[in-house]
């Protein structure tokens, strides 16, 4: 997260970025949407390819990075963040060929939000890790036969792929300069996910309107929203913005509505509002817990400035 995010001090032109993460929350789960549409044509590895590869060519376009100077810790880094990108795109794209946009979201979002509990320290975060669970149980509302086993496996192991791409971006993020890092990161989750989309599009991948919607869904679910959150980052204190990217499963469920037809019990509504709500709660208890250990660490001498706490934000990958 830049330093612009870091402080809590309010920001000029807050409505401006409210709209701004809104709107790049809505780009995000259209260009999900559009993926699903995809599915019967290049299958859900197929799309992923498509994905990482249209957004790395953006990527690597826009910042140009240098394959020189940098050290082995360095590579090391960029190679595990794009394994992580890979991995987290592959199972969520698995999950949402069985499961409705919204609920495939609301248990991705879990893996931020265990990392969030488990980075502030507090015995109230218990609170929200125990709202979390009834929100996912109240997802099996309509009966958990409703729910592909399987699809849920792949949205679990989506949640843990997203806990481990903030803390892998984070590493990056300190080696690398500006996108340097996430343009090479993601060029290497392009080359992994690439003979498995081949072998599933097979010859759909010669279909010029495929690959344009393909090049769709990696601008709207990657580029835009990266684009619209630096700015908004600039005016909203970190912990505005993540609670605004917490909405993440609301916005999902409306997309899946609207554009595939699919249509949540009112038990699973208040599940993936459960959710929110906890992700909320727990993102305030981590900013809470800021003031508080950089007051300790002040008092006690130390130099160093206290640790962050991963947001509770959208993976672009």
């Amino acid at each position: 997260m830049s330093g612009a995010a870091a402080s809590g001090a309010p920001r000029r032109g807050s409505g401006l970025a409210v709209t701004l993460v809104v709107a790049g929350l809505l780009c995000q789960e259209v260009g999900a949407s559009l993926a699903v549409l995809l599915f019967d044509d290049v299958g859900p590895l197929g799309m992923v390819m498509l994905r990482l590869v249209f957004s790395a060519v953006l990527l690597l376009l826009i910042a140009r990075p240098s394959l020189r100077g940098h050290s082995r810790r360095g590579w090391t880094s960029v190679l595990a963040f794009g394994l992580v990108l890979a991995t987290m795109n592959g199972l969520f794209y698995l999950a949402l060929e069985r499961l409705p946009l919204g609920v495939t979201v609301t248990i991705e979002v879990l893996g931020p939000l265990a990392l969030s509990i488990i980075a502030s320290r507090r015995a109230s975060a218990l609170v929200w890790a125990g709202l979390a669970l009834v929100g996912v149980a109240a997802l099996g509302g309509g009966g958990w036969d409703r729910l592909d086993p399987l699809g849920v496996v792949f949205a679990l192991g989506a949640a843990a792929s997203w806990a481990l791409y903030i803390l892998a971006s984070a590493r990056v993020g300190a080696e690398f300069p500006k996108l340097d890092g996430l343009a090479l990161a993601m060029a290497f989750g392009a080359l992994l996910a690439l003979p498995f989309g081949i072998v599933q599009a097979g010859g759909a991948l010669l279909r010029v309107d495929l690959l344009a919607v393909g090049a769709a869904v990696a601008v709207l679910s990657s580029t835009i929203p990266y684009a619209l959150e630096l700015i908004a980052l600039r005016r909203l204190p970190a912990a505005a913005f993540a609670i605004l990217m917490s909405l993440g499963p609301a916005t999902a469920s409306l997309a899946g509505f609207v554009l595939l037809g699919q249509h949540l019990s009112w038990l699973e509504v208040v599940g993936i509002a459960l959710v929110i709500a906890a992700s909320i709660g727990a993102v305030l208890t981590a900013a809470r817990a800021r003031p508080a250990a950089s007051a300790s660490s002040g008092e006690s001498g130390g130099s160093g400035p206290a640790s962050e706490e991963p947001p509770l934000a959208e993976p672009l990958g």
